[in-house]
């Protein structure tokens, strides 16, 4: 009897396991230290209502392999979305030529991997749903946000759902395979009040299905919180200015967190010594209350897989302890080329890309203080809540745009803020967290992280933080 990798190989692919071997080794027809191919099938499927009606509906399915080979330092890449054996030899080629060694190996027999865990058993796929059920979803959405409130003039709201097959075989003899389901739903509210216009936006999802949304996160929450937000805004005042106690509220902070300090902790941007912490390892670069992790393996979250995108099993990976750089975010070449151990970071957004040392989930640990002693703690301040977007050198130096926040006045969040800009350098930030909270929470399970032109799903989160002093930017 055949094991469902083979099955599924056949199957979605057509082709075999003596198919993938003769790939293998004509990718190593030129030399290499390394061949890989990295087969997929995706569905991806599209709601959107808006102006009270279903505005739109899509659905799409892409299939395809690439094959990579690895010469010393050298990377070279083929790909084709066509499974003809003459189409695939072709690539090989072009992945092959990279390489130009007299010496010439073969690959290892190749031993299907049984998956011993799975981060995701969903109850209720939403690829197999039917599309009323979704859009029932997108409708209970669209009217919690709606009926919020009088002030609430447009609302958007959208589902996305996919579910990525993956099979990846390689020269080393390892052949293993993945189904990925992703699911989010979101929701876009804007209120309005003579004549000021503010939007709210709220949503939640991950590696979950249908079932999330009734035992989780209810569409009714969704909309609320948007349409809620919406509201708040139209009250906030212009954000203060100047060097200030600040407050990185918890879950939302995290992408602050993600872009300023964990880009910079994937392996490939330190061997190129092109981040700020090429040469920090082992030493401080934060206060002593600071613990950094990446985690692939927390169940359900967006971030999460069971195999990273070039077959290697994930594991929680230390990156700062106590303030201490200890480790790297590796993927295969990385790792070959630093000497380092592998963590289960090469990811890649599709079967025309090749794999990149990537964050999934990464936080910062729970410290000893209570969200409430943190806040008491200052006189003047501001406390960022949600964030629109922002920019970081490899330097380290950094500017954020804050959506919402709060002032800090005697110890209590007191007017709504909107649109301040916290700026900053990285190591200077961690060296003056002097608070870390014990309400470790992450974000909404809908960010998706862009590096070399490719869209990966992440998460991030931390708890309540205090910094003792930050440049906070406000309007002119």
């Amino acid at each position: 009897m055949k094991d469902s990798l083979s099955l599924t190989l056949e199957k979605t692919f057509n082709l075999d396991l003596a198919n993938l071997y003769l790939i293998l080794d004509l990718a190593l027809s030129q030399g290499g230290d390394f061949s890989e191919i990295y087969l997929e099938h995706s569905t991806y499927n599209y709601i959107n209502m808006e102006d009270d009606i279903i505005k739109e509906t899509a659905e799409s399915i892409s299939q395809g392999l690439g094959i990579r080979v690895i010469s010393k330092e050298k990377t070279g890449f083929g790909y084709t979305n066509s499974f003809s054996l003459n189409k695939i030899k072709k690539a090989a080629q072009t992945a092959a030529s990279v390489a130009n060694q007299t010496k010439r190996i073969s690959p290892f027999q190749l031993n299907p991997l049984p998956m011993k865990h799975n981060f995701y058993p969903i109850q209720i796929p939403a690829y197999e749903s039917n599309l009323q059920t979704k859009i029932s979803l997108v409708k209970k959405t669209y009217a919690a946000a709606q009926s919020f409130s009088s002030l609430i003039k447009k609302v958007k709201v959208n589902l996305v759902d996919k579910l990525q097959t993956i099979i990846i075989a390689n020269s080393e003899g390892i052949v293993t395979f993945d189904s990925r389901p992703l699911l989010k739903l979101t929701c876009s509210a804007i209120a309005e009040k003579s004549g000021k216009r503010e939007v709210g936006y709220y949503g939640g999802g991950g590696r979950v299905g249908l079932e999330y949304f009734s035992k989780k996160l209810t569409p009714q929450t969704i909309g609320q919180e948007a349409s809620k937000e919406a509201l708040l805004l139209l009250e906030a005042v212009a954000p203060p200015a100047g060097e200030m106690p600040v407050v990185l509220a918890p879950g939302h902070s995290g992408v602050l967190i993600h872009e300023a300090v964990g880009h910079l902790l994937e392996a490939d941007f330190n061997r190129k010594k092109t981040s700020v912490f090429w040469n920090k390892m082992g030493k401080k670069v934060g206060t002593s209350q600071l613990t950094i992790y990446d985690d692939p393996t927390i169940p359900y979250f967006r971030g999460s897989y069971n195999m990273d995108d070039e077959g290697t099993i994930p594991q929680k990976t230390l990156l700062i302890e106590r303030g201490k750089v200890v480790g790297f975010l590796q993927d295969k070449l990385s790792a070959k080329l630093m000497k380092a151990s592998l963590t289960g970071h090469g990811r890649r957004q599709n079967f025309t890309c090749f794999p990149l040392p990537r964050m999934s989930n990464t936080y910062i640990a729970a410290g000893e203080y209570s969200p409430q002693e943190i806040i008491k703690s200052i006189s003047r301040g501001f406390y960022a809540y949600k964030y629109q977007g922002g920019q970081v050198e490899d330097s380290g130096k950094f500017t954020f745009s804050v959506s919402s926040g709060f002032l800090i006045e005697e110890g209590k969040l007191t007017s709504p803020v909107k649109q301040a800009t916290l700026i900053g350098s990285n190591i200077d930030i961690l060296n003056k967290i002097s608070m870390v909270g014990s309400d470790l929470k992450f974000g909404l399970q809908t960010g998706t992280c862009s590096k070399g032109g490719q869209q990966v799903p992440v998460n991030d989160g931390c708890p309540t933080l205090k910094i003792d002093k930050m440049t906070v930017g406000g309007r002119e």
